[in-house]
């Protein structure tokens, strides 16, 4: 790379800096920290990272300032072109855009990573608080001639007199603030001590503010709620964006950013901890606190997020066989993360499971407790990689099965994440085939008075994953597709909404209002893509069930915060789950980050949760000769061969229909 330097502004937010010449646009903005999203980790393939080149001279900025600066259009910018139409006059690609020259780089608002509509809360449950760290308040007698006892050694004395405290020890760091809290007080000082063997804390006089933090880290969202450990009560919560979504918005897009940049890992173990110690000030600044009273962190992650915020580099999980670094539970310092809490604070993390099985599940099987019941149990937690749980209290197993990204909008044409103006909600009339939805921002249905005033600001941009569930399961059920899946295009004489859509035929969602919007529409190879992610967490479903020798489970729980907004009803149309009585089905809601409450206010379930996991049964998808089986069966929706006989006693079963893979009407050819 050159030595020479250029300059380059951000525009919105106004960051700028000097790189060398031919530095790539994309890694300049995220040195920076530029809010440029990047789903597909920089390969030029998702078109999220689109920017702008100003042109011209800007005597504020003393920078004049040329598309022409920028290297020329390169071939993966012409494919995008081709594969999904032809960027804005204008637009770049800042993976494949090098620096020139000096220039001022506008990114328009859809290229930039928001902030999601988190849908993490802590949810109610009774919790044994039995807390690691504790609490205990001693005056110490003062020093005299005749008793020449340092003040540790009285400190020790005080705790083993009052408390029945023995054989303690004190961290260095609070043996200065011993010193101090004694000298300022009255003898009276409050100290902290970490599972009844280590001194972490210090305060003069009585201290009755300990705070712990349970913390949730998905690939997407990361979420914590700050604990009063004396009480066990939630005082605060917030959430954020996972900052490495720009290296990659899922999981495998970011571990093969780091095949391809050995540096990578280092930047988004940097990147996690940052935001986990920004996480933490908001706590505490809700309450008017500082940091310095956080003393214990517990915390869930699936097994890549696990690995970078322990500053281990995930990249053995990229392949088979996906060897996780460490898959015990792990306490140590927060502050050897570099995480802004009390200096002695302890972090434990819950244990993984399996290469792609982490913590997360650990946190959801301890929050759901299946091995402690006698019913049959079926917990799942959707996502790019769905994890499966099942088991009762002889036997639990467990399992991973590769959905992919369309359930949570990925590889689908209209599909987004969960933001405002999001369809969330549909509903399609059997009879005239018209749809009404709902998008997040607005409680109306499309149908209703005062729905275009209620979405006036909002635009209706695309569909989320509880919206791709429900379109795709009424498209089903009003004969719109066939069992196969297929699109019915013999329907476009009864409806306008059923249009041909190159060589298949797609269903309209939404007419675009005006020029600046798309039509939204639901087209063949996105009821594919559908049908394969539901496909495959069937199979994995079915395997454990197979497995365990059972044809029927007792109650299916849905974990995460995808499943905390899906329609059970859909959800089973489609194929998702095993037919089960529909009140049998329900949300776990953040079930992970209740468990990692759980663990940070109970220090037995620590224990615990380390001798369930041990004793589960990992089932590996990848080397089991039926799944093949039972993913092609799963393909049907709901199922080709399950009958799903409680799913059909409260909902109408469409007619079978036989839908040829026809094509759309077909252009003719030039003579």
């Amino acid at each position: 790379m050159s030595s020479e330097q250029v300059k380059v502004l951000f525009l919105p937010s106004g960051k700028r800096g000097e790189f060398p010449k031919h530095t790539q646009l994309l890694d300049a903005a995220r040195t920076l920290g530029v809010d440029i999203d990047s789903v597909c980790g920089g390969r030029g393939l998702c078109g999220r990272c689109q920017i702008s080149c100003m042109s011209g001279t800007f005597q504020k900025h003393k920078m004049t300032s040329s598309p022409a600066h920028l290297s020329p259009l390169v071939a993966t910018e012409i494919k995008f072109n081709e594969r999904k139409g032809p960027l804005a006059e204008g637009r770049r690609l800042s993976c494949h855009a090098e620096l020139l020259d000096d220039v001022i780089i506008d990114v328009p608002p859809e290229s930039q990573v928001h902030r999601q509509i988190i849908r993490k809360d802590a949810e109610h449950r009774d919790i044994q608080l039995n807390t690691a760290t504790r609490l205990y308040f001693v005056t110490l007698p003062e020093s005299t001639l005749e008793d020449a006892r340092g003040e540790a050694k009285l400190l020790m004395a005080s705790l083993e007199s009052e408390w029945g405290l023995t054989d303690l020890r004190i961290e260095t760091s609070e043996l200065v603030k011993l010193q101090v809290a004694l000298a300022s007080g009255d003898r009276g000082v409050t100290v902290a001590v970490f599972e009844s063997t280590q001194i972490i804390g210090v305060w003069s006089g009585l201290f009755d503010a300990p705070r712990g933090v349970a913390v949730d880290v998905g690939s997407t969202t990361v979420a914590a709620h700050l604990c009063d450990l004396a009480t066990g009560d939630v005082l605060s919560s917030a959430s954020v964006m996972n900052p490495q979504i720009p290296f990659g918005e899922d999981l495998m897009s970011r571990v093969s950013y780091i095949m391809m940049h050995p540096e990578g890992a280092e930047a988004m173990s940097s990147a996690i901890q940052t935001a986990l110690s920004k996480l933490f000030a908001e706590l505490t600044e809700q309450l008017g606190e500082t940091t310095d009273n956080i003393l214990e962190v517990s915390l869930v992650a699936n097994p890549i997020m696990h690995h970078l915020v322990l500053g281990i580099n995930p990249i053995n999980l990229g392949g088979a066989p996906f060897a996780l670094t460490i898959d015990e539970a792990v306490t140590l310092k927060a502050r050897d993360l570099g995480l802004d809490t009390h200096s002695q604070a302890r972090l434990f993390v819950l244990p993984c499971i399996a290469g792609h099985v982490g913590a997360d599940t650990a946190g959801v099987i301890l929050a759901e407790s299946p091995d402690s019941d006698e019913a049959m149990s079926l917990i799942v937690d959707v996502g790019t990689n769905a994890e499966i749980v099942l088991g009762n209290k002889d036997r639990l197993l467990v399992c991973s099965s590769p959905t992919g990204p369309a359930f949570e909008g990925g590889e689908i044409s209209a599909g987004q994440r969960a933001t405002a103006g999001a369809i969330e909600r549909v509903r399609i009339d059997r009879e005239t085939l018209e749809p009404k939805f709902r998008v997040i921002g607005s409680e109306l249905w499309s149908t209703e008075v005062g729905f275009a005033d209620s979405t006036n600001e909002l635009s209706i941009t695309g569909i989320c994953g509880s919206g791709i569930i429900e379109v795709v399961a009424e498209m089903f059920l009003a004969g719109i597709i066939s069992e196969d899946g297929i699109v019915d295009g013999a329907l476009a004489e009864r409806s306008s909404r059923v249009r041909s859509h190159g060589r298949t035929w797609s269903y309209v969602l939404h007419f675009a209002e005006d020029e600046t919007q798309r039509d939204i529409v639901v087209t063949q190879n996105d009821v594919r893509q559908i049908q394969l992610a539901k496909a495959a967490l069937y199979a994995g479903i079915k395997l454990l069930m197979d497995k365990m020798g059972v044809s029927a489970v007792d109650r299916i729980r849905l974990a995460g915060a995808f499943g905390s907004h899906i329609s059970v009803e859909h959800a089973m149309v489609l194929g998702l789950i095993p037919d089960c009585p529909l009140d049998h089905v329900s949300s776990a809601g953040n079930a992970a980050g209740v468990g990692a409450r759980i663990a940070l206010l109970d220090h037995g379930a620590r224990e615990g949760i380390q001798r369930t996991v041990n004793k589960a049964e990992r089932i590996e998808t990848a080397t089991e000769t039926d799944f093949q089986d039972y993913f092609v069966a799963a393909m049907a929706f709901p199922h080709k061969t399950d009958p799903y006989p409680n799913l059909f006693s409260v909902v109408e079963r469409p007619s079978p229909k036989v839908v040829e893979q026809a094509e759309g009407r077909r252009r003719r050819r030039r003579p």
